[in-house]
């Protein structure tokens, strides 16, 4: 069993499942604020959350060419 889920890397493809879910939330959560809630702190806090999300995606497909 434990040779399968290494080999299927079950538990980074879940972890990166959450990180994308996540980061969905974040974006509608962005949406529905208010115009005058949406402020440099909120805008940069989405920014942040999708640039991360975008930049461990590049680093897991990095770990499965090898």
């Amino acid at each position: 069993m434990a040779t399968l889920m290494d080999e299927w890397r079950v538990l980074p493809r879940l972890a990166f499942l959450c990180q994308i879910i996540l980061t969905w939330q974040v974006c509608y959560w962005f949406m529905d604020l208010p115009a005058e809630d949406r402020t440099i702190e909120t805008s940069g806090f989405v920014s942040i959350v999708t640039t991360m999300l975008s930049a461990s995606f590049a680093i897991w497909l990095n770990k499965e060419k090898t």
